[in-house]
């Protein structure tokens, strides 16, 4: 028989886990990088940009679209190393259980 005060308790102790974990993923960040470099992306385990670098020398005002290509894979690289980071800490705290929920993470 299944104890409900138990499986609550249980329940709410995840929840608060899980909501320690959403607030540390908010201080980590990820950072990618793309031509050798010369564009830097930083984001948040909670998956928002907080910083782009581009260097100078990437800047070519006849080659825009290179600037352009090199700067949307550099921030599609962070946001998913940031998933990356997000799915290993939720691991962490579902103690192996398959938390894939839609709008949970």
């Amino acid at each position: 028989m299944v104890d409900m005060n138990k499986l609550m308790k249980q329940a709410r102790q995840l929840q608060e886990k899980m909501a320690k974990m959403q607030e540390e993923l908010a201080t980590k960040t990820v950072e990618a990088s793309t031509g050798g470099g010369m564009v830097k992306v930083v984001a948040s385990g909670k998956r928002e940009i907080q910083s782009i670098e581009i260097s100078p020398e990437v800047v070519n005002p006849d080659d825009i679209e290179m600037l352009q290509d090199l700067t949307l894979a550099a921030i599609n690289e962070a946001l998913r190393k940031a998933e990356e980071l997000a799915t290993a800490e939720m691991a962490k705290v579902a103690g192996g259980i398959n938390l894939k929920i839609p709008g949970l993470m």
